[in-house]
């Protein structure tokens, strides 16, 4: 804990949300992170609401680390199952370190919560470029879970040893 200390307090995040039906008038989750963001002291530069397709997203993360050098970036949606979750598909191969303790510690939170059907989950994170990179499910609940009991709280610490 006295190694997390000197963590810086505030970061900047971006906050992306993969759906082809969502906008940002009607982005719930993206508007819960970029609200809790800015409670938590942190500064949001950028939200966006981008398709289901691989190259959408990769080139919307790509822009983002190369135009706004953020600390975070927060992905929500994506990542179950199904044909057009394709969130992971997207950000993998641009991972430079993966945090794979993440999506485990996620998945037992989420047991907690509902039962076996955590295992439909594929939450991911890593660092591209000096950026962390989260990706968490696209439903309110699930962003609040990742956000308050595991990205929120380690943020600031994540951020200093990107700073090493």
């Amino acid at each position: 804990m006295g190694h997390k200390e000197n963590a810086p307090i505030s970061v900047t995040i971006s906050i992306l949300s993969i759906s082809s039906t969502r906008t940002i008038e009607n982005d719930v989750s993206g508007q819960y992170i970029k609200d809790l963001s800015i409670e938590k002291s942190h500064t949001v530069i950028h939200h966006k609401v981008v398709d289901d397709d691989v190259n959408d997203i990769k080139k919307a993360v790509i822009e983002i680390i190369s135009e706004n050098k953020c600390d975070a970036i927060l992905i929500t949606g994506g990542t179950g199952i199904t044909k057009k979750d394709v969130t992971i598909e997207a950000i993998k191969p641009l991972l430079q370190k993966e945090l794979t303790s993440y999506a485990t510690v996620f998945a037992v939170l989420s047991y907690d919560e509902i039962g076996s059907s955590a295992i439909l989950s594929r939450a991911t994170a890593g660092i591209i470029e000096n950026t962390a990179v989260f990706c968490m499910p696209g439903s309110l609940k699930a962003c609040k879970l990742a956000c308050e009991q595991i990205i929120f709280k380690e943020l600031g610490h994540i951020k200093k040893h990107l700073l090493d």
